[in-house]
């Protein structure tokens, strides 16, 4: 037994190394949070044969993956370039950070510009939805570089449950089984439509309306104190849950009837995955940033009368409810952790390669160097 762990051990030295870094988990209840957890389970699932998926590590990688772009790991960047290549996860550029956080003027050109300077220096960049590969290269940075690579979320994590359990969770939330309950998940920001999100709810008195998600980010949150106040003043059928622990929100998305995102900015919603993995129909804002990835399987309101015209549908034709959550579980298959995972291989493989490829040439010169 001691010689085949010593073998194994042996064996887990000689293979390849990637190493995550990410401080995501510095600020609860964001998405980039959600995406990196589903990336790392991922990659270590599809690469286990050929590399060792490492997270926060010191060791040397031949792949170092940065999910945060966190100031310490700016300054690493010099020492960690001379023996990795180094791979950068897009989750946001300055257009989407904009309306989710207040600071003035100075200190968010100053943040906006660091973003940029941490990606430029990536060997490659990779970017939840393909719009981004266009606004990437308006900042200087070469196409050839990103690769669009799709959120996903497990279906370990997130899945249909029995009409039973759905019912016992509306009874534990005080939610009668027949009321028809829309839910939103996000944070409380003015561009995730939280106001819009309330006064819908004092337009439709006979549905619940259910928002999972607070301030990740305290009072800089962008319209704090606005939406603050508008809860205060909320309707009776609304409820704020607050940040819930992801762990719980797979019942969260069962007690609903539909997930309602009326966000004015997005990338690519964790929450619009999680709530296709449990068959509930999603209704977003028509946003042109959905264009290349949601096709036809959410549904899609310009503004509050769509909406409101949308919603009732669901509520009262059965047929249209059964067909819109078949759509929505169709997206889910097309961004099922096989389909995804398979584009991570692909290209994590293509890093090594690359990598390797690169490291022949930089020793074929050294020797020339050394014959001369």
């Amino acid at each position: 037994m001691e010689q085949k762990g010593t073998i194994k051990e042996r064996g887990m030295r000689m293979m390849k190394k990637i190493n995550m870094l990410s401080k995501a988990d510095m600020v609860k209840g964001q998405g980039v949070l959600s995406a990196h957890d589903e990336q790392v389970a991922l990659a270590k699932q599809v690469m286990k044969q050929e590399a060792v998926v490492l997270e926060n590590a010191k060791a040397p990688c031949e792949i170092v993956h940065y999910h945060s772009i966190n100031p310490e790991y700016y300054f690493s960047i010099p020492a960690k370039r001379k023996q990795s290549a180094l791979v950068g996860y897009v989750h946001f550029l300055p257009e989407t950070v904009e309306n989710s956080i207040s600071l003035p003027r100075v200190a968010k050109n100053t943040f906006y510009k660091y973003m940029i300077s941490f990606y430029k220096k990536m060997d490659y960049l990779v970017t939840v939805n393909p719009v981004f590969i266009d606004k990437l290269a308006d900042y200087g940075i070469p196409r050839e570089k990103v690769t669009y690579i799709p959120n996903v979320v497990s279906e370990k994590n997130f899945y249909p449950l029995s009409t039973e359990k759905r019912n016992a969770i509306r009874k534990k939330c005080k939610i009668g089984n027949d009321t028809f309950t829309v839910l939103c998940v996000g944070q409380l920001q003015k561009r995730k439509g939280v106001l819009e999100f309330i006064e819908i709810a004092r337009k439709m008195p006979d549905c619940q309306f259910v928002w999972a998600g607070g301030f990740s980010f305290g009072k800089i949150s962008e319209g704090y104190e606005e939406i603050r106040e508008a809860m205060k003043h909320a309707p009776k059928n609304i409820k704020f849950l607050g940040i819930v622990d992801r762990e719980k929100m797979n019942e969260v998305y069962n007690m609903a009837d539909v997930m309602f995102l009326p966000s004015y900015e997005e990338l690519f919603p964790m929450t619009i995955l999680e709530s296709m993995n449990c068959a509930l129909p999603v209704l977003v804002r028509d946003l042109s940033i959905y264009n290349p990835i949601l096709f036809d399987y959410a549904l899609r309101g310009k503004g509050t009368s769509d909406f409101i015209r949308i919603l009732t549908q669901l509520k009262e034709e059965p047929d249209f409810y059964q067909r819109s959550a078949h759509a929505s579980y169709e997206g889910h298959l097309r961004y099922s952790t096989e389909a995804v995972g398979e584009q991570w291989k692909k290209f994590y493989h293509r890093v090594l390669r690359e990598q390797a490829e690169k490291k022949e040439v930089l020793l074929w010169k050294k020797q020339k160097q050394q014959c001369v």
